[in-house]
């Protein structure tokens, strides 16, 4: 039983509307450019994907949500939610240091609006694994009355512990006697995913806990918080498990770019007596490039190595070829700014570490199964087919996916919804 840190006139704070109408509902992300723990914190990347654009989507994709606001004041951050579908608010020096509070980011979010929406979500880009059906569940408790906040957390059966002068003492429970896991009430963890609050009654108090409070309970393994190096790292792990559930799925880019070795083959090669290498390729590859150039994607084959077998290769293909270059990601941001195209509309596909560089710059990083670890786990897509085997025909129809889905949402889009027509 969760009770109220002050008792509160609650019936105050609700607007008399009946069970399950419609109220307005904005979600504000704080996030400020400073961070010592994890230098860039919130745009750091887990499973290919910035922490502010994973909780983004995650609103975006809410069905209750009406708008998103990013209170931020880092420009690169700005940009990112901009992208992403949020709106911008510009957090002024006072309320971006160390010592400003999360509350202090809302109220100003809140104030830049013509008026306070009804519901306030709170969430937090550091928890890269927030589900828009914990949202739906949570905002839809407090828009029927059954709470004035609803915020996620975890079940906890643990026993802890405080230090104090005379040794370690139990502090949920009597160490005395120790009571089958079974037998415990159990306690709850805050995640610091999200919270949900009216917002009359977080003006009243200024503080995200009031009135009657509840818990949205969410899967164990998604409550990672990240804080520190070490977090970043276990969450980037837990990014292959969790996202592969919700996945496969449409890649929405403008353009496409691959390495050679290991994309296009199987990273082998043979050598024969005079020095001649060969390669294997797979003609499904072929088609699968054919299909985009027919669909207007550019696509760019990106190889460290000058060999003439890649030029032969891409002269067969159609498609252009850069190689011998050094610094690859340099030479991406060249060629997609030629072309006007947003990094973040380009899928690049990898295997190894020279192509984390370009990994890191653009909105769909994708790796084939048995690239390195490190390329897996900057990937926002691994595939399932291996490189020389068809990888490139399977990112081509993900892509040609997103495309025709797009062409027959907008088809929609266009006529009078059936529904709609007079009787």
């Amino acid at each position: 039983m969760f009770r109220p840190y002050r008792e509160l006139p609650v019936a105050g704070f609700r607007a008399g509307r009946e069970a399950g109408e419609r109220m307005s509902v904005v979600a504000v992300i704080p996030a400020r450019g400073g961070s010592k723990g994890v230098p860039g914190k919130n745009l750091q990347r887990v499973g290919g994907i910035p922490l502010i654009t994973r909780a983004i989507a995650a609103a975006v994709s809410s069905r209750l949500i009406d708008r998103v606001l990013v209170s931020t004041d880092d420009p690169a951050i700005a940009r990112t939610a901009i992208a992403a579908g949020a709106e911008v608010v510009d957090r002024p020096p006072a309320l971006s240091g160390d010592e400003a509070s999360s509350e202090s980011a809302l109220f100003h979010a809140l104030d830049s609006l013509e008026a306070d929406p009804e519901i306030t979500v709170f969430l937090q880009a550091t928890s890269p694994f927030i589900g828009p059906l914990d949202l739906d569940s949570a905002i839809a408790r407090v828009r029927d009355g059954d709470e004035d906040v609803v915020f996620s957390a975890v079940e906890s059966h643990g026993f802890l512990w405080s230090l104090a002068e005379g040794g370690a003492v139990g502090v949920n429970h009597d160490h005395r006697s120790r009571a089958r896991r079974q037998d415990r009430e159990p306690h709850y963890l805050e995640t610091g995913a999200f919270y949900v609050m009216r917002s009359a009654g977080f003006r009243a108090i200024g503080h995200r806990f009031f009135g009657r409070i509840g818990v949205t309970l969410v899967e164990p393994r998604t409550a990672i918080e990240i804080d520190s190096p070490e977090e970043l790292e276990v969450a980037a792990v837990l990014a292959g498990l969790i996202d592969s559930a919700a996945w496969p799925g449409p890649i929405e880019v403008e353009a496409v770019v691959t390495d050679f070795d290991g994309v296009h083959t199987d990273d082998r090669v043979l050598v024969a007596a005079d020095g001649s290498e060969y390669v294997m390729a797979s003609r499904s590859d072929g088609m699968g490039v054919r299909r985009l150039r027919e669909a207007g994607y550019p696509l760019l084959i990106l190889s460290a190595e000058a060999n003439p077998v890649v030029a032969a290769r891409a002269a067969k293909l159609g498609a252009e070829v850069l190689q011998g270059v050094r610094t690859k990601s340099a030479a991406l941001i060249r060629w997609a700014e030629d072309r006007g195209i947003r990094l973040d509309r380009v899928a690049y596909l990898g295997n190894d570490l020279n192509d984390l560089g370009c990994m890191a710059i653009v909105g769909w990083p994708v790796a084939v199964p048995g690239s390195a670890p490190e390329v897996i786990a900057a990937a926002r897509v691994v595939l399932d087919t291996p490189g020389g085997y068809g990888a490139v025909r399977e990112l081509a129809d993900l892509v040609l996916r997103s495309s025709r889905s797009h062409h027959e949402e907008r088809e929609r889009d266009a006529w009078p919804s059936q529904s709609a027509a007079p009787l």
